[in-house]
């Protein structure tokens, strides 16, 4: 049976809401920490954008919503419990335990995870995929996967010792993205190559220091392509780039020295993303 602390039907008043010291409270804070995300295999998704896209995807297990933004969230608190998803009411000070965030929206979905391993069999035959070598900064990883999902990619791949994209912060970054386009995490970097060749894709690494212009690579970039972004202090690996079938530059007209992984990534994707289309 369906848990749920909305008011009750029968007498109108209102159930009490759950504080943080209600288990259910308790033991969803511990998924902030990656050890509780691995044990638990559940993870948190904030925001509006996250929390519709966990009930589409029929990943959430759980909505928590703070008894101010009740009627905020209207639509998603219906839908959930339209589903058949527990929707908890909880207090100000709970929705804070929950929220990573200094100004808590006040609506956060209990998760079964999403992200795939290395070992998982793909969908399909892809075309376009987004990769992050060793990302570090949630922050990142959630806003690749946002703008993978944005231009059609059909995977991104993260290799071993990049941030959990199942992270609080990653999650909502992606802004929901976490949810609609496949994710595999723990790649490791000795088998990037060959697992890209093998379903199809050729190579491509962008570096600062790349034989070809990304604007004049029309040919190249129009084939299947799985793109490797480098660590945002080190970039990619010489052996990595050099394994690679191909290394595009950006070219850069102004003075910066150079541009952060994501909007390179953005130039990147787009471009193969055009070209594979045929859109101009």
């Amino acid at each position: 049976m369906t848990h749920s602390s909305l008011p009750d039907e029968g007498t109108g008043r209102p159930a009490d809401p759950f504080t943080e010291r209600t288990p259910r409270v308790v033991s969803a804070s511990k998924l902030h920490r990656a050890a509780g995300r691995r044990k638990s295999g559940r993870f948190l998704a904030e925001g509006a954008n996250s929390v519709e896209a966990a009930l589409a995807s029929r990943a959430a297990v759980e909505v928590f919503c703070s008894e101010d933004a009740l009627e905020r969230f209207a639509g998603l608190v219906s839908a959930a419990s339209a589903a058949g998803i527990a929707v908890s009411v909880v207090t100000d000070r709970a929705i804070r335990t929950l929220s990573d965030t200094v100004s808590p929206t006040g609506i956060v979905a209990l998760c079964r995870s999403v992200v795939r391993e290395p070992g998982t069999a793909t969908d399909g035959v892809p075309r376009l995929v987004a990769v992050g070598h060793a990302l570090a900064e949630p922050g990142n990883v959630g806003t690749l996967i946002r703008v993978a999902d944005a231009l059609g990619a059909d995977a991104v791949w993260l290799t071993e010792g990049a941030a959990d994209p199942e992270n609080t912060k990653a999650v909502r970054a992606s802004a929901g993205s976490l949810f609609h386009v496949p994710v595999v995490r723990g790649i490791a970097e000795a088998d990037l190559v060959e697992r890209a060749h093998q379903q199809g894709l050729q190579v491509a690494v962008a570096t600062g220091d790349g034989e070809i212009d990304v604007e004049h690579a029309d040919d190249l970039l129009a084939e299947p392509t799985a793109w490797i972004f480098g660590n945002e202090a080190h970039g990619v690996p010489d052996q990595l780039a050099r394994a690679a079938d191909i290394r595009v530059r950006i070219p850069l007209r102004g003075r910066a020295e150079s541009l952060n992984i994501v909007t390179a990534a953005s130039i990147c994707l787009h471009t193969s993303a055009r070209l594979q289309t045929g859109v101009s």
